[in-house]
This record gives C-alpha cells, sequence and structure tokens, in this order.
C-alpha cells in the first residue's frame, strides 16, 4: 500500500482510521493535532499538516512515531490521504459526526435507512431527494451536498498535488481555487507559480511537462512572460519591462525563439493581459493589474490637488505666526515654505536629510489643521515607523495597514476596507517613511483618500527604495508636478552630530569624517572580513556594554550590506549568537532547519503576518499583525505545545513552531531590512560585497538609522568606495511621466 501512494511513502509507517477529535488546528497551514482510532480498535494522537479535516473523517496516514514529553507517543505525519468509508456502518458513523453541514446522528440514520450504499451518491448529486426525508428542507439538504463536494474536491486536490507539492503548498492551492484547483492546474499548470505564493516557475514547468505540455506551447510562453514581469517586480523593483528586455529573457527561460515570445506578446497586448506605454519610442510592457495602479496613482494625485480647497495666503501667514509664538520656535524660510505649501495645496511632498526639521514642520501641521477643526490621519509602512512617528508628535500613528482596514477575503488574500468605496473619514493624511511605499500600497492608500483631502508625504528621497515594486516617492518629485520642498538646513543641534554631518557629507559624495574620537560616529580599522566579524563581536558582548551600560544593552543593532561572506548576516548571526546568547542549561532552544532559536535570541520576522494576535505588555490590551521587519525577543520555547513567545517592544506574541520559516535571528540585518527603523547603536561591517550593494545610498541609508552611536568597521577603501559609487537602483516606472497627465476621468 505505501509503495502504491508514492516515493515520498517509502519507509514510513501507515495507518488506517476514523478521526474521533480535533484537538487542534492552524487554518493558515493545516498544522493538526487529533485522536484518531485505527482498524485495530485503537486510539492514537496523530500530529502533522492534515487540512480541513474532522471527526469522522476516515484516513491513511503515513509518518513515524514520535515521544513528545508531555502527551506521551504521538505518530507524526509526514503524507495522509482520506479514505471515503464504504460500509454503511462506516457512512453512519461519518455523517453522525456533524462532517457535513446540517446533518447529524439522527438525520445520518434517516439518510442511511433511506438509501443505503447509495448515500453519498444521493448527497452528492442528487440533494433533492434528501428534501423528501423528515426534518430535511430543501435549504439544508442544498448545503448539506455543496459541503460534501467541498470535501470531496479538497480530497481530490490532495491527491492530485501530492506528486507535485507538499501538503501546506497544496493547502495554498486548494484556497486559492477551491474544488476546480485540479482543474485549473490541468488547464494551466503555470497559473501557480504566477498566482500561488511560494512555487516558482520551475516546479510549475516541471508539473506541465509531466502533464505533456509542449515546450513552445502558448500557455507556457504566455505564462512565462508573466511570470518574468512579476519576478522582475518582486526581485529588481520593476512595474514594466522594456518590450526587447521582456521578450529575449523570457525566451531565454523557456528556450524557445525570441519569435514566439515577441508573437506572445502581441497577444497579450491585444487581449488585455498586458498593457504598453511609450517611454522615449520604447515600448514599456506592463502586466494588467500595475498599468491599472500606476494609472490611478497619477490621476488620483492630480485630482487631491485639484479638489483642494487652498486658503488665502494671509490666513496661512497669521496660522504660522501663531504657531511660532505657541511654540517658541521661529520657523526657517524653507519650514515656513512647506507649512504654507500643505496649508494652500492637496498634495504636498516633504523631503530631506536628517537633521534638517521634518518632525518640526509635521508637529506644526498638526497643531494648525486641529486648530482647523480638521480631522488628521498619521501612518507609516511599518509599525517601528508608526511608533516613531507617534513619539515625534504625541499623536497616534498607525500602519498604513492598519489605517486601511486590512483583512482577508475568504481565498486568504488580504483586502483594504478602507477603499474607493468606503474612504477614510480624515481631510488630513500625513505619511511618514514615504520612500519606502511600492506602487501597489501607494495604489490602495489613494483609493482610500476622499476627493477633498490633503495628502501630505513626507520621505527621505535619498534612502533606498522601496522593498515592493516601483519608485514612487522619487518618481512624484522627479515629475515636479507637485509642490514639494527639500529641506537642506541642518539646525544648529544636529549639526554637533556626526552622525549628522557626516551622513549629509556622504550623500554629497564626499568622505564622512573618520577620523574624531569624541563625538557619535567611530571608525575601527580593521583588515579581513574575519577580524571585522570578531571586533564586531567584541564591541557587542565587552567594550559597548562596559562603556555605554544600558544604552547598549538591547540597543545595538549591526547592519551589513550583504547576507553573504563572513561579514554578512548570516554568519554574523550565527557568531552573535553564539557570542551574546550561548547555549546554556537553563535556556530552552528549538532546531528549526538549520537554525537554533535559543530564549532570549533577538528575531526578526521576514513577511506580514496581519492574522498574528499580540497582546500589549502595560496594558493588556489585544490587536494583530507583525510585519516584515519588526524585530523581537524570544521569551520562552514551549516544546509540548510546539510555540514560543516572543516580545515585539511592547506586544507578547505565541509563535506556532509552525510558523518559524518567517523567523530569522536579528542580531545582524542587511540595510534594506532596516528601513523604517532606528537604533541607539549602529555597527556597520565596511567589508567585502557584491559592487551593486557597495552604494552611496545603501551607506547613507544604513547611517541614518542610527539615534545616538555609529560604528564603522573595518577598511577605509570600502568606505571610500561606497561613497563614490552614485548607482541609483534603476527602476523601470511610468508614473514620473504619467503625472503630467491631467486626464482624472474615473478616479474617486
Amino acid at each position: 500500500m505505501a509503495e502504491e501512494y508514492g516515493k515520498d511513502t517509502l519507509g514510513l509507517q501507515r495507518l488506517e482510521g476514523s478521526v474521533e477529535r480535533v484537538i487542534y488546528t492552524n487554518e493558515d497551514n493545516g498544522y493538526t493535532i487529533c485522536d484518531m482510532a485505527t482498524d485495530d480498535d485503537d486510539l492514537i494522537t496523530v500530529v502533522g499538516i492534515m487540512p480541513m479535516i474532522g471527526a469522522g473523517d476516515h484516513l491513511c496516514v503515513y509518518g513515524k512515531w514520535t515521544h513528545n514529553p508531555k502527551y506521551g507517543r504521538q505518530f507524526s505525519v509526514s503524507q495522509y490521504e482520506r479514505v471515503m468509508p464504504a460500509d454503511t456502518a462506516s457512512m453512519l458513523r461519518y455523517l453522525a459526526s456533524r462532517a457535513i453541514k446540517g446533518i447529524g446522528p439522527k438525520t445520518a440514520q434517516r439518510i442511511i435507512d433511506e438509501f443505503g450504499e447509495d448515500s453519498f451518491d444521493v448527497i452528492e448529486n442528487h440533494p433533492e431527494w434528501l428534501a423528501s426525508l423528515k426534518g430535511i428542507s430543501m435549504k439544508i439538504a442544498l448545503a448539506a451536498s455543496e459541503s460534501f463536494k467541498e470535501q470531496a474536491g479538497i480530497r481530490s486536490a490532495m491527491m492530485f498535488f501530492r506528486d507535485y507539492f507538499g501538503v501546506a503548498t497544496t493547502v495554498k492551492i486548494y484556497k486559492k481555487w477551491g474544488s476546480n484547483a485540479v482543474d485549473v492546474a490541468k488547464k494551466n499548470p503555470y497559473r501557480l507559480c504566477n498566482e500561488v505564493d511560494g512555487i516558482g516557475f520551475e516546479r510549475a514547468d516541471a508539473m506541465a511537462s509531466s502533464l505533456g505540455f509542449e515546450g513552445d506551447h502558448y500557455e507556457r510562453i504566455m505564462s512565462g512572460l508573466r511570470y518574468v514581469l512579476l519576478q522582475n517586480g518582486l526581485q529588481n523593483g520593476h512595474v514594466c519591462l522594456p518590450r526587447e528586455k521582456l521578450r529575449d529573457s523570457t525566451a531565454q527561460l523557456l528556450g524557445v525563439d525570441t519569435d514566439k515570445t515577441d508573437e506572445a506578446i502581441s497577444m497579450l497586448l491585444k487581449n488585455g493581459g498586458f498593457h504598453y506605454v511609450l517611454q522615449q519610442e520604447r515600448q514599456m510592457i506592463y502586466d494588467a493589474p500595475a498599468y491599472e495602479g500606476e494609472k490611478y496613482i497619477a490621476e488620483k494625485l492630480v485630482l487631491l490637488d485639484r479638489m483642494c480647497a487652498a486658503l488665502d495666503l494671509r490666513d496661512i501667514d497669521r496660522f504660522i505666526e501663531n504657531e511660532e509664538v505657541k511654540s517658541g520656535i521661529h520657523y526657517a524660510f524653507l519650514q515656513k515654505k512647506a507649512i504654507s505649501d500643505a496649508l494652500r495645496y492637496g498634495v504636498m511632498i516633504l523631503t530631506g536629510g536628517p537633521g534638517t526639521g521634518k518632525t518640526t514642520v509635521v508637529r506644526a501641521l498638526i497643531h494648525i489643521f486641529d486648530s482647523m477643526g480638521y480631522d488628521i490621519a498619521l501612518a507609516a509602512p511599518t509599525g517601528r515607523a508608526a511608533k516613531r512617528l507617534s513619539e515625534a508628535t504625541s499623536m497616534e500613528a498607525k500602519t498604513l495597514h492598519r489605517l486601511l482596514e486590512m483583512t482577508y477575503d475568504p481565498s486568504g488574500q488580504y483586502v483594504f476596507q478602507r477603499n474607493e468605496l468606503e474612504h477614510l473619514d480624515e481631510q488630513v493624511i500625513i505619511v511618514d517613511e514615504a520612500s519606502m511605499i511600492d506602487s501597489t500600497l501607494m495604489c490602495a492608500l489613494l483609493k482610500a483618500i476622499k476627493p477633498g483631502a490633503r495628502l501630505i508625504v513626507i520621505g527621505d528621497s535619498d534612502q533606498l527604495p522601496s522593498v515592493g515594486a516601483g519608485n514612487v516617492l522619487s518618481d512624484i518629485i522627479t515629475s515636479d508636478r507637485f509642490a514639494t520642498v527639500r529641506l537642506n538646513e541642518i539646525f544648529r543641534q544636529a549639526r554637533e552630530s556626526l552622525i549628522v554631518t557626516n551622513a549629509h557629507s556622504i550623500n554629497r559624495g564626499e568622505m564622512p569624517r573618520l577620523d574624531v574620537k569624541d563625538n557619535d560616529f567611530f571608525f575601527l580599522r580593521r583588515g579581513s572580513d574575519r577580524e571585522i566579524a570578531m571586533t564586531i563581536a567584541d564591541l557587542c558582548k565587552n567594550r559597548l556594554p562596559r562603556t555605554y551600560g544600558e544604552l547598549a544593552k538591547n540597543g545595538i543593532q549591526v547592519i551589513t550590506p550583504s547576507r553573504k561572506g563572513e561579514a554578512g548576516t548570516e554568519n554574523l548571526n550565527v557568531l552573535l549568537q553564539q557570542t551574546l546568547n550561548p547555549p546554556d542549561p537553563h535556556l530552552k532552544e528549538y532546531k528549526f532547519r538549520d537554525r537554533i532559536f535559543r530564549e532570549g535570541d533577538r528575531v526578526m520576522q521576514t513577511r506580514n503576518n496581519y492574522e498574528l494576535l499580540w497582546i500589549r505588555s502595560y496594558d493588556d490590551k489585544t490587536g494583530s499583525g507583525i510585519f516584515n521587519g519588526d524585530i523581537g525577543v524570544i521569551e520562552s520555547i514551549d516544546q509540548q505545545d510546539s510555540e514560543m513567545t516572543i516580545l515585539f517592544d511592547d506586544r507578547r506574541v505565541i509563535y506556532d513552531f509552525s510558523l518559524l520559516e518567517d523567523l530569522e535571528h536579528a542580531y545582524a540585518v542587511t540595510v534594506h531590512k532596516s528601513q523604517g527603523s532606528e537604533y541607539p547603536i549602529v555597527i556597520l561591517p565596511m567589508c567585502s560585497a557584491a559592487s551593486m550593494l557597495l552604494s552611496r545610498n545603501l551607506l547613507y541609508t544604513a547611517v541614518t538609522r542610527a539615534q545616538s552611536m555609529v560604528i564603522l568597521v573595518g577598511r577605509e577603501e570600502i568606505v571610500a568606495e561606497m561613497v563614490r559609487n552614485n548607482r541609483q537602483t534603476m527602476r523601470y516606472t511610468g508614473l514620473s511621466d504619467r503625472l503630467v497627465v491631467n486626464d482624472i476621468r474615473g478616479v474617486q
């Protein structure tokens, strides 16, 4: 029997029986703990990825016996399959377990008495016959039939996909297309890599090959084109691609002639799957969602700017004068201009480096708009950035996802409840750290802003662009379409900080001061990458805590250009864990793949998880959502319950072990992962890395993450190379060009 089930079951034990009770299930990934009565009448505990099972289900499970210290002997499942009951006694037991909606023990007995071994066929194909039985209405009969078909679809999907993907991936596929999942995959397996997270083109292509798809099949070529566009967005930040680049890259990937890929591009342009715009007589190809999203951003920004009622300049001057009196601050010329423009226009962009007074402008605007009776929303792309904005303004700031009231639809895709049909109530929207906002998120935000409201966008355009596709802040500024103020005066207090003055020097292409020993910016010269790594470990373990005490205790963050190499994040995290939190009999730990998670470890969430529940440590307030880049500390590990507790700032979260693929150690993080965050002490290894990572804006972004101290460790020539390398991250977008278009039809 094991051999019949497939190669993945070889060497595994096989058990068969009925589920008596589901003890626990994780709806996201299907991890389940249940009691199962075997055909030998033994009651055993079964654990593993077994999505959507319920009491009464008959299973064949393949795995091995394990011992849990708390719960004893358990059967750990690697693969499983549902087996529908074949005799009337088993059918009755299954139906009586309430596995089918609307059917309980009494109704189950009536169905079996009436239809016998044909009961399942009647439920699935002739629900109207059920309605002839006492106690079953047509509504109940139809609901029972749908429920039965859904479970049949799950069985079908599990059986079909088991030779290609693991159970967790199959769950994602089923959530996407439901009972149609198998038909969708058979018709066009390439949709899997374009529409299901975690399935690469190679796996979908292998599946297609096994199903008999030819190498030049039109579905393969068109799906390959979509895949290349999607991957260039995910990996390189492109919203679109030049036609010739898309054509050639796809032909190379698929091993087909460029004539065939070019023909497929023409077909997709004709049927609306792709769109193009001309940039300098060059066709730039978009997929339909990216095209519509970028078009909407441009049109809605123009609409907001046109529809907002401007204030009289004399009133604006009076507001600014009153605020200067109340705050005791005399605003600089550009700060006054920024405040004035925000009051005059519907869209205003405020940019500038550290120490130039952006926060002072935001505080003034909050006070002025509040005095006018306007409701104000403050937001930022990440939780850390929102928290910093709250602390700087003494007003609540939300993440953009929280502001837009993100939730999930039935297919598991996230959606925003605030949108073009349900606008935000606030008349003023102030968004900070806008360099991190990609095209998709900006589109969602703009859909939620009502016409007539003001949008104030704040960010440092010299920092790294967003991780997602697009270069929104830079494109808006480059278009010169909206009021934009770039603050460039470093104020007196900020001028005393070498962090600030060196950051501005780097941004101008000048070498930072590396010879000062008594300020907040230090350089420690080291030769090899190994010396750099060992010095960083010593700084974190000994030198900084000894000198700076509490500031260094939880405030040190190592930020490095690269993941690879002896001074990259992968090696540094292993070294720093061993140095700062070594194995200890009193500290519990858990090995997940090649990582060891230990109590006391510093960890980072690597993707947005909007459903993770948290409890705030100081007032027990609850909420949900842990986001990409959030850093926390493992408080406890419970192997018996397969979970760990992590404290993210003041939010305490319980992580099931099945979620650990979204966690990595955070003693050292990449510059990209540090965006939107600030840390008391930042250590930067000036080490070997790919030339594309040794850039000016990457160094500038890293330095500006520090609040109190920056320490560069490494080679001076690496610093010089990064300062010289003003290579901007080139992204194919069309937003800047679109912003000269004034057509606003159809935008709300």
